[in-house]
């Protein structure tokens, strides 16, 4: 995989060190299990369900607030997918803007962030690839954000790569908002590169929910007027990884199971179905008292069936059906400061196929 690390899972038990089957008691304590039994998942779906439901009625209606669209064409965060060949994901925010995606998110505004230098050789003093580079794009990024945050709008970021999400998540911080939504097809929680010995750089995108959680090097961890991470693990929320059951997770992103982040694998999706399974989303977000949290959607998170021009494609994964269902309860529920979505790569998409499912897609989530 050219942009994320060699993905796995930990092992289904992690250890036989399961919680409780008191997993909402804790849910609601605002605590959260270092690893989760199948049966316990299962009680944290039920119950996230039941707690939800009236919460997410109660505030539906409540995101009625313009949509200001920002257009950010970075890939510094992925790796090149071939010998002198630049990822394509720059493209995709004046491919989609081109088929109407400002019609369609009734944006308010548009605003086009310029397209940064991309260098796939190593920057001083850093081992992630175009480090120095992602951090001041990163900083401009937030500024856009907060800009957009200030006057009421909700900032809608079209990438381009995940590390996008880090300058999104670090405007919410400093507008008073906190808290993830994670949507991705993986965990994106590689961050040791102090114990590769092979010398390779690091993608930023393979990293972003570790670099959120302040995992990795302080260039993309420390930022001007936060104390700690951008997110606390007990903030964040990842939903669809699709590895977390394969030998190798645990080789890549050991550790993760024994963090506070709360997971939902898109196999435990697809066997609640995306209705409940947006409702344990919304239940924990109530649970933590999230009311400003920052959306990212990788759309690699969609199954490769409908979606295969991303740089991790995989299966499997959400509809985009699905995905739409998924987003617009989240944004309705008010809960929401703004979204980054990322990883089209329209140079894999010659005849441009996926265009027009993804902005209807956006169309029905944030409608």
């Amino acid at each position: 995989m050219a942009a994320k690390a060699p993905v796995t899972a930990h092992r289904r038990n992690a250890e036989n060190n399961s919680c409780p089957d008191m997993v909402m008691r804790e849910m609601s304590a605002g605590r959260s299990c270092p690893a989760v039994s199948d049966s316990s998942r299962r009680a944290f779906l039920r119950g996230a369900l039941a707690l939800a439901f009236v919460a997410g009625r109660a505030r539906a209606g409540a995101a009625a607030r313009p949509v200001q669209l920002i257009l950010a064409p970075s890939n510094l965060g992925l790796s090149p997918p071939a010998r002198n060949v630049e990822p394509g994901t720059w493209q995709a925010p004046a491919r989609l803007a081109a088929a109407g995606l400002a019609a369609a998110a009734r944006a308010r505004g548009v605003t086009s962030l310029p397209r940064p230098h991309y260098q796939a050789s190593a920057q001083a003093g850093t081992r992630i690839r175009n480090g120095h580079t992602l951090r001041r794009y990163l900083l401009d990024l937030a500024a856009t954000v907060r800009a957009a945050l200030a006057k009421g709008a909700f900032p809608l970021v079209i990438g381009g790569d995940c590390s996008l999400l880090l300058g999104g998540l670090y405007a919410t911080r400093l507008s008073g908002g906190r808290g993830l939504v994670h949507v991705d097809g993986h965990s994106d929680f590689f961050h040791s590169l102090a114990e590769d010995v092979t010398g390779q750089l690091g993608a930023a995108a393979g990293m972003d929910l570790a670099l959120a959680t302040g995992r990795g090097e302080p260039l993309l961890t420390r930022w001007p007027g936060i104390a700690g991470p951008l997110v606390a693990d007990r903030d964040a929320i990842l939903l669809g990884e699709r590895n977390a059951f394969t030998p190798e997770f645990a080789t890549y992103y050991r550790g993760l199971a024994r963090t506070a982040i709360t997971r939902l694998t898109i196999q435990e999706v697809e066997r609640v179905g995306i209705v409940p399974a947006s409702h344990a989303l919304l239940g924990r977000l109530q649970a933590r008292h999230l009311e400003k949290a920052w959306l990212h959607v990788d759309l690699d998170v969609i199954d490769q069936a409908q979606m295969p021009v991303v740089d991790s494609p995989g299966t499997p994964g959400l509809s985009f059906a699905e995905l739409g269902e998924l987003l617009a309860r989240v944004y309705a529920s008010g809960r929401i400061a703004g979204a980054t979505v990322s990883n089209y790569d329209p140079s894999r998409d010659p005849h441009a196929r996926c265009v027009q499912p993804i902005v209807n897609t956006l169309d029905r989530a944030f409608r």
